[in-house]
């Protein structure tokens, strides 16, 4: 049995590449911060949970961990949609942390595991690392960075038996995603998503990292870009039916 271990664990994208991956015979392992969300999604998978904060762990929080074939980097998130000129530095910082300290450090903690096992790391930007847009500076910024990280560790892995793979979803409906952005702010949240006709899933882009993840180790998919029909770049939206019949 292979091991997947997941970051961002407990809700929207990580919980459903949890949730796919274990359907599929895979051994997952949940790391988040909220301990006893993650603990009831591993125990319905018949998982582990490891309640940690990707920005401070460390080589010796694994030890329970013994084989990585898998390393999936979803933690992250962003915060407010200000511009330049207001943005909370702190706000920065933390994104900063969450989407590139924490991919830094759950790699540097399992990358000699992965490379023993011929596995495979997947990491999860977003279009937003492609371009900026307006109030999207932080999070912008900070997914670039983690394009940038990727990128560089595809280089420095030449010679190793190991894929490195990025993942880019564009506009996913997930329920915490823009609730956290806009501190808890229902309608403000809700409004990203008003009259797009189905955005992603965490479950869409799950399947997505589950294909990735069970192609022949010698396949490498260097990057993947996925977004909804609705959504044909990222100043291209439609707003509206888009005239899905059943098949």
């Amino acid at each position: 049995m292979k091991t997947a271990v997941i970051t961002g664990a407990s809700t929207g994208i990580g919980e459903a590449c949890a949730r796919t991956l274990a359907a599929s015979g895979w051994q997952v392992v949940l790391v988040a911060r909220r301990a006893e969300r993650i603990a009831k999604i591993a125990d319905e998978l018949q998982g582990l949970a490891l309640p940690l904060d990707v920005t401070n762990v460390t080589k010796d929080d694994f030890e329970a961990v013994e084989q990585c074939d898998l390393l999936i980097n979803c933690a992250g998130g962003a915060l407010g949609l200000d511009q330049v000129d207001s943005y909370s530095a702190e706000d920065w910082s933390t994104m900063f942390d969450r989407n590139v300290i924490g991919t830094l450090k759950m790699t540097q903690a399992l990358l000699p595991r992965i490379i023993e096992a011929q596995g495979c790391i997947i990491n999860i930007t977003s279009t937003a690392a492609l371009g900026g847009y307006e109030g999207g500076s932080g999070y912008c910024a900070a997914k670039s960075a983690q394009r940038a990280l990727t990128q560089s560790l595809r280089l420095e892995m030449k010679g190793k038996p190991i894929r490195i793979t990025e993942v880019l979803p564009g506009m996913v409906y997930t329920p915490e995603f823009s609730l956290n952005r806009f501190n808890g702010d229902e309608a403000k949240a809700k409004a990203v998503y008003e009259g797009v006709d189905r955005p992603l899933t965490g479950e869409d882009v799950a399947e997505v990292v589950a294909s990735i993840a069970h192609l022949p180790p010698h396949v490498n998919i260097d990057e993947i870009v996925v977004r909804p029909v609705a959504q044909r770049g990222q100043y291209a939206l439609h707003r509206g039916e888009l005239g899905w019949h059943e098949k």
